[in-house]
């Protein structure tokens, strides 16, 4: 088998077993990043005032916001499985096939894993297990 970066490979089984749990962080995630977004526009004074300031408030907010995006993105890192899409909840586990690693892909509307794809191919690269 190939040299890989990742701290682990799923099997489709272990991948599918983890899918309750990720279903609840994507909805964490979601929460977050809405949270980030709804901010956003209120930073641009913000930032160019925070050299005097320091932000202020409503950037300490954003700040937390950030945070506890980046928190709901790390507790899925921290599972081994890679956020590849944080609009649309895409989600990569790497996996063995065929003495290579390649990704097994699920998004949130499919009931189970049932696509994997290239390291490079992507989302449009998908074949069906």
């Amino acid at each position: 088998m190939q040299e890989h970066p990742f701290p682990r490979l799923f099997t489709v089984e272990e991948a599918n077993e983890l899918l309750p749990r990720l279903r609840e962080l994507l909805e964490d995630v979601t929460f977050h990043r809405d949270a980030v977004r709804e901010k956003m526009p209120q930073m641009e004074p913000i930032l160019k005032a925070a050299a005097r300031n320091g932000g202020g408030r409503v950037g300490s907010e954003y700040g937390v916001a950030a945070y506890n995006l980046y928190l709901a993105i790390e507790h899925i890192r921290d599972l081994g499985v890679l956020l590849k899409d944080l609009d649309i909840g895409l989600l990569d586990f790497p996996h063995e096939r065929e003495g290579r690693v390649v990704f097994l892909c699920w998004h949130p509307s499919e009931e189970s894993i049932g696509y994997w794809h290239e390291l490079d191919a992507g989302y449009r690269g998908r074949k069906p297990l």
